[in-house]
């Protein structure tokens, strides 16, 4: 207990100290020891990093999750390290709401029929979110949170030593200006009854005195000045590993990019089905009508196996880019990565090619394909 409060007395002393030559370093009132050029441009680009990844990492939050209170409970997990459970999106929700009222509205009429197709590809887009919001979160957040909450701190950490070095420093050298001047104050008015023998002794005393504490000085400030350099030296090579983080945080800007891309491809892909087939189903409507009122039977652009004996145009092969289920039996389910014919017939709609594979055929659409030469 006893070393405690000594230990203490003394980190209470050392801290005043250091207040008190910050203090007089702001007024003017004392010397400052510069950092070399190099090192202060190391520290200025390392803020600069800090600062900006900082703004970066929190609005890409705000992006990834607008919600609040959402992004408070992710913290709350993270900080428990606790698995935090899997949220529904806001599009698979309001896909489920759909669903739901289709069957209470009944799925065989139009408004029914209507929802559960909005409603299954509202689910879709929910699951495109929920998948670019996880790789973002896994290769972008993830990547910029370890550089704050892990080399950041460990960046300030020594740099906060590394001023605690300086101030030291400073300390030291004013300690041993002033020693210096009392010496030589001393040496240059002697005492004027310097001729008693009592005197001589009590000036030569006080003269070893301070000899002793300008040697003190000198030895502390040796001391202060390779503790500087050694923290210095340490700072340096920290703050050089910001080239190392920009390299980093580059790929995973590229990686937060690409999944971006990826997210609005799929989005874009999705409503292009879903347009397609609020124009089948409102053709359809068209086509019973049109057959209740004259008694005909077929509905007007609807692709017959008559259609498929029309004089082929532009027949080559095409790369399936991703699955697709056939809706009704005019269409042909096609599976990611396959290779297929495709060509395409007179007054045939330009959204839709004519697919072969096998014996199998039907229509299959133009944006789920990659036609090769």
């Amino acid at each position: 207990m006893d070393f405690s409060v000594k230990k203490l007395a003394s980190d209470a002393g050392v801290f005043f100290t250091r207040a008190v030559q910050f203090t007089e370093e702001k007024l003017g009132q004392a010397e400052k020891t510069e950092l070399d050029t190099h090192l202060e441009n190391l520290i200025s680009r390392a803020d600069s990093t800090k600062n900006w990844t900082e703004k970066i990492f929190r609005q890409t939050e705000v992006l990834l999750q607008p919600n609040p209170s959402a992004r408070i409970e992710e913290f709350l997990y993270e900080k428990l390290d606790k698995k935090l459970p899997s949220r529904t999106t806001n599009a698979e929700l309001l896909g489920q709401y759909m669903l739901d009222a289709a069957k209470d509205f009944g799925p065989g009429t139009p408004y029914g029929s209507t929802l559960i197709i909005v409603g299954e590809h509202q689910k879709r887009l929910g699951a495109a979110e929920r998948e670019f919001l996880q790789s973002s979160s896994v290769g972008f957040l993830t990547p910029l949170r370890n550089f704050l909450e892990g080399d950041w701190r460990t960046i300030a950490k020594e740099k906060r030593l590394l001023e605690n070095r300086r101030l030291d420093l400073d300390i030291c050298k004013a300690r041993l200006k002033k020693a210096k001047q009392a010496e030589a104050k001393a040496a240059a008015a002697p005492d004027f009854q310097e001729t008693r023998p009592r005197n001589y002794v009590l000036s030569a005393s006080a003269s070893a005195l301070l000899s002793e504490e300008v040697d003190k000085a000198e030895h502390e400030l040796r001391v202060a000045q390779t503790e500087f350099d050694r923290q210095a030296e340490v700072t340096r090579l920290l703050l050089e590993g910001i080239g190392s983080t920009h390299l980093n945080h580059l790929r995973c800007l590229h990686d937060f990019a690409e999944a971006q891309a990826t997210y609005y491809a799929q989005c874009h892909l999705y409503m292009q089905d879903l347009q397609r087939e609020l124009s089948r189903c409102a053709n359809a409507g068209g086509a019973t009508h049109t057959s209740t009122s004259a008694g005909s039977p077929q509905r007007p652009g609807a692709l017959t196996i008559e259609d498929m004996q029309l004089p082929v145009t532009g027949a080559r092969k095409a790369k399936v880019l991703y699955d697709y289920d056939a809706h009704d039996a005019s269409e042909l389910s096609l599976l990611a990565d396959e290779l297929i014919t495709v060509y395409t017939v007179p007054g045939m709609d330009p959204d839709w090619l004519v697919g072969e594979r096998g014996n199998e055929k039907g229509k299959v659409p133009v944006t789920y394909l990659e036609l090769l030469s």
